[in-house]
C-alpha cells in the first residue's frame, strides 16, 4: 500500500527555511511540495535519524515532472540547485524497499539567498564601520552555532536510538540466558538426585 503525505509549503519568495522531522513507515513514500520562482536557489539537506540501516531513497522533481535529483539508500545528503522553471517542486522520500523497518527522517529546505542584515549593505560603496563589521561577524557566528546545534541534536537522536536498540537486545539476551541457567540448574539437580536415590530390588519368595 502506497501512502502519500502532501504538504504545500507556500510563502513569500524570499530567503526562508523549512525544517521537518517525520515518520516514514515501511513500504511507504512521503512527498512534499514547494512553489518557487525561476532562478531561485534552494538547498535540501536530509538525514535518517532512526530505523533499519538508517537509509532512504530520495528524489526531487521540477514542475515539468523531470527528475533533477535521485539517490537510493542514502543515510544523509545535501542537494543545492537553482530553479530553471517556475512552479511547484516535489521532494519525495521513499522507504518502499524496506518491508519491516520504520524510519524517522529529518530534512531542511532552505529557499533563496539570505537577506543582508543591514538594509543598504548590498548597495553601499563605502566600507563597513567597526560596529557593522562586528554585527556581521556575530551574525555569521550565530548561524554557525545554529548549524552545529542542529547537527549535534541529530547525532544525539541517532545515537540514542542505537543505544535503546542495543539495550533492548541485551535485555532479551539476558532473559534468555537466565531461563537457560534455570533449566540447566534444575536438570543438574534432578540428575544428581537420581544418582543417590535408593533402588529397592523387587522379588517374590518361593512357596513351600
Amino acid at each position: 500500500m502506497r501512502g502519500w503525505a502532501l504538504a504545500l509549503l507556500l510563502g513569500a519568495l524570499r530567503a526562508g527555511g523549512t525544517e521537518l522531522t517525520f515518520e516514514l513507515p515501511d513500504s511507504d513514500k512521503h512527498c512534499f511540495h514547494q512553489e518557487m520562482e525561476r532562478g531561485l536557489k534552494f538547498t535540501l539537506d536530509y538525514q535518517v535519524i532512526t530505523g533499519g540501516h538508517y537509509d532512504v531513497d530520495c528524489y526531487v522533481e521540477d514542475p515539468n515532472g523531470r527528475t533533477i535529483y535521485r539517490e537510493t539508500k542514502k543515510q544523509y545528503d545535501s542537494f543545492p540547485h537553482h530553479t530553471e522553471v517556475k512552479g511547484i517542486y516535489t521532494f519525495c522520500f521513499s522507504n518502499e524497499f524496506s518491508t519491516f523497518s520504520h524510519k524517522t527522517v529529518y530534512f531542511n529546505l532552505q529557499v533563496g539567498d539570505e537577506p543582508p542584515i543591514l538594509p543598504d549593505m548590498s548597495s553601499r560603496v563605502t566600507a563597513l564601520t567597526q560596529m557593522e563589521s562586528a554585527c556581521v561577524t556575530i551574525h555569521e557566528a550565530l548561524n554557525a552555532v545554529i548549524d552545529s546545534q542542529t547537527h549535534y541534536r541529530l547525532r544525539e537522536a541517532q545515537d540514542r536510538s542505537r543505544a535503546e536498540d542495543l539495550n533492548g537486545r541485551v535485555s532479551y539476551w539476558s532473559v534468555g540466558e537466565t531461563i537457560i541457567l534455570f533449566v540447566v540448574s534444575i536438570g543438574q539437580v534432578m540428575l544428581l538426585k537420581s544418582f543417590f536415590t535408593e533402588k529397592r530390588p523387587g522379588g517374590g519368595g518361593a512357596g513351600t
